[in-house]
C-alpha cells in the first residue's frame, strides 16, 4: 500500500471502506457507483456535486441534501485525494477510483 508523506494511507483501511459502502447503499438503494467533484456545473463556483448511477448505469435523481451528505462523507473518508479532478467510489467493492479508471476496473 503506497502512503503520503505523513505517513497516513492513500487508501483508507477495508474496514472503513465497507462501511462508508454500507452507509451509502442504505442512504442512495440501487446506487452502484458515485461520482465525486467540486465542480457542480450548475454552480459558478467550486461546489460539491455527486452524480449516482445504478448497476444498468442509469443515473439516479438525489435530492441536494442526500446529494451533499454522499460528497462529504467521501470527502471526509479520502482527505488526502487530489480532489482537483472527480473521483468514482464503487459502493459494491469500495474502492476510490479516478472517475477516468472506473471502467478500466483499477483502485486507488
Amino acid at each position: 500500500m503506497l502512503a503520503i508523506p505523513s505517513g497516513t494511507p492513500a487508501c483508507p483501511d477495508t474496514d472503513r471502506q465497507r462501511h462508508l459502502a454500507a452507509r451509502l447503499a442504505d442512504m442512495v438503494p440501487g446506487a452502484a457507483t458515485v461520482r465525486v467533484s467540486l465542480n457542480d456545473p450548475k454552480e459558478a463556483w467550486p461546489h460539491p456535486h455527486a452524480i449516482v448511477k445504478d448497476e444498468a448505469g442509469e443515473t439516479l435523481e438525489l435530492g441536494p441534501t442526500t446529494a451533499r451528505v454522499a460528497v462529504r462523507w467521501i470527502l471526509r473518508a479520502w482527505p488526502e485525494a487530489d480532489w482537483t479532478r472527480p473521483r468514482t467510489f464503487d459502493v459494491a467493492a469500495a474502492p476510490l477510483t479516478h472517475s477516468d479508471l472506473v471502467a478500466a476496473g483499477r483502485g486507488c
